[in-house]
């Protein structure tokens, strides 16, 4: 009830007079029945502005972090995303994972659309990561078609850090549905899991044009917070080497000698030896 009145009421016409989403591919969604909505993940406002433009409800699986935050930003987080039919997706692996996934499932069973990132977490530099097999066990257990869904600019109206929008239009592209019933009865095969992901995931490469990147999103923003906590040399850390005395052109050193011995072997103002050059 309260996501209707949000949608339709209260934030909805709000959000599309400011911003002025366009979509493209609306005939793809299913007038009714299960599907997995599965997109690329540019932004926070990617949960926001995909599940607008869609005229049914979407059930999203979000990171647990969402909704276990502390202190009065925590609370309001975890009740917006409740209020947003949006559901805790733990991601440490294990038992853990596999309940999330079974919540997704449920899901579908009762014949809603599940929306979901493959790539696990938001991009760190606007690229296409790497899909995790999370999306292609869902699938392939539920057995419900695939839409891919491609968000376009909501990484220029809320970069990663930014907590106010930039208000400026932003489209959404539904692709046509996937269908990967072929593989029913293999949801459990390696093989075919990162088969489906990847095929999916070159779909969202083709529908919203970026750069394509083989490794996982988390990875790469692991190794960004390493760099940015590496500490720089201290300057007391280096060694001190003292200024070499000025050397005349032409001087010659002895390696090994000591400073007030280091001296040349031809004088400067002496004088070439005419009678030994004569001879």
């Amino acid at each position: 009830m309260i996501y209707w009145v949000l949608k339709k009421i209260f934030l909805g016409p709000v959000l599309k007079v400011l911003f002025r989403p366009w979509t493209k591919g609306l005939d793809n969604l299913p007038i009714d029945g299960p599907a997995v909505l599965a997109s690329n993940h540019l932004s926070f406002s990617d949960s926001i502005f995909m599940p607008l433009m869609v005229p049914r409800p979407v059930v999203f699986l979000a990171k647990s972090d969402y909704f276990t935050g502390k202190g009065i930003k925590g609370r309001l987080t975890a009740a917006f995303f409740k209020l947003t039919n949006q559901l805790p997706m733990d991601r440490s692996g294990g038992a853990a994972s596999q309940n999330s996934l079974q919540t997704g499932i449920d899901v579908l069973k009762d014949g809603g659309l599940l929306g979901i990132y493959p790539e696990g977490t938001r991009s760190p530099d606007g690229r296409l990561y790497r899909g995790k097999v999370g999306v292609a066990k869902l699938v392939l257990t539920a057995n419900v078609p695939v839409i891919p869904v491609a968000m376009i600019g909501t990484d220029k109206v809320q970069p990663i850090g930014r907590r106010i929008p930039t208000i400026r239009r932003l489209g959404v592209i539904f692709g046509e549905p996937m269908d990967f019933s072929r593989y029913q009865g293999m949801a459990d095969d390696r093989f075919v899991q990162r088969s489906v992901t990847d095929e999916i995931m070159y779909e969202l490469m083709r529908l919203s044009g970026q750069e394509y990147v083989d490794s996982y999103a988390s990875t790469i923003k692991d190794k960004i917070a390493a760099e940015k906590s590496a500490k720089p040399p201290v300057a007391s850390d280096a060694v001190r080497i003292d200024p070499s005395p000025v050397i005349a052109p032409g001087t010659v050193t002895v390696i090994g000698a000591k400073k007030d011995e280091a001296k040349s072997d031809v004088e400067p103002d002496a004088k070439p030896d005419l009678e030994a050059t004569q001879n």
